[in-house]
């Protein structure tokens, strides 16, 4: 990290709240891409993604951050037959009662996207952690850190959902899927999130993309085309019907589909990508308006 870049990450953790999110981003971009950012004519994806975040502002957007509140959209786009069953809902973590919950499960805040806590063991679960956890995340506006606008009105709470595996019996293979202008054009699968984060992209065709973004690939991981990608690609464009550029994710689980969750900039716009090229080329998908 260069001088320049260390001074600019100083002047956002000390002064962000006091700078506009235009400067804000600019002063980030930099820090974290190392590139200047170019808004008036922005090229690469996550170039774009700034921008959609400055201009691109529409109330219902908060609501499909919303872990909570997103599963209405959900349940009326596509049927309550694609959510994870909901275990409970609470305003703090001291409203959770371990006793309350089933021997496996899933705690997440409803606001931002790191503060996921997993038991499948109630015995080796530590609660305490966990409880610490999710009120260090309820007490922090995920607004704030990369200007994600989406986040910045939703009500911070915990929900508990079923915890749920794939074909592995250990995890969940994460499938997200990339859309513009309301179109399915890319999915990427996380996998081994917990161990060893790997992500693979592949075409709607399923196709393997030898590219990488973010985390690395692991193209001697062979992963089977879900059994119902149709479904689920319909399912991306009922969501993202009249979006720009959003993510819809899902999970295949014992030949269903169910809904992850909806994200509006990828890596919060600060992806790193294995090709420039590439990332021009994800860019040039996203129709800004002139």
């Amino acid at each position: 990290m260069t001088v320049k870049q260390r001074i600019y990450r100083k002047i956002c953790v000390c002064f962000g709240k006091y700078i506009s999110d235009k400067t804000y981003l600019k002063l980030l971009y930099e820090t974290r891409i190392g590139k200047k950012l170019n808004l008036k004519n922005p090229i690469t994806f996550d170039e774009k993604l700034q921008w959609l975040k400055l201009y691109d502002r529409k109330d219902e957007y908060t609501v499909w951050a919303d872990k909570y509140e997103v599963r209405n959209y959900v349940a009326e786009k596509l049927g309550e037959q694609y959510l994870i069953p909901l275990l409970g809902v609470w305003n703090s973590a001291d409203e959770l009662k371990l006793d309350d919950l089933p021997e496996q499960f899933v705690l997440k805040c409803t606001h931002d996207s790191a503060s996921v806590c997993i038991c499948t063991n109630k015995k080796n679960f530590d609660w305490n952690a966990a409880m610490d956890k999710l009120q260090k995340s309820l007490n922090q506006n995920y607004y704030w850190h990369s200007r994600e606008w989406p986040y910045k009105n939703i009500t911070p709470r915990i929900i508990a959902e079923a915890y749920m595996t794939d074909e592995s019996g250990t995890e969940l293979k994460d499938y997200k899927i990339y859309t513009f202008g309301g179109e399915p054009y890319l999915i990427q699968v996380d996998f081994d999130r917990f161990h060893n984060h790997r992500r693979n992209l592949y075409t709607t065709e399923w196709e393997y993309i030898d590219e990488t973004i973010e985390y690395s690939k692991d193209p001697n991981v062979k992963i089977a085309k879900p059994e119902h990608l149709e479904e689920m690609l319909e399912c991306s464009r009922k969501l993202a019907a009249g979006t720009i550029s959003l993510r819809t994710d899902f999970y295949s689980i014992n030949g269903k589909i169910y809904f992850g969750e909806i994200t509006f900039y990828q890596e919060a716009g600060f992806a790193h990508f294995e090709h420039e090229e590439f990332a021009k080329k994800l860019g040039d998908q996203i129709k800004l308006p002139k």
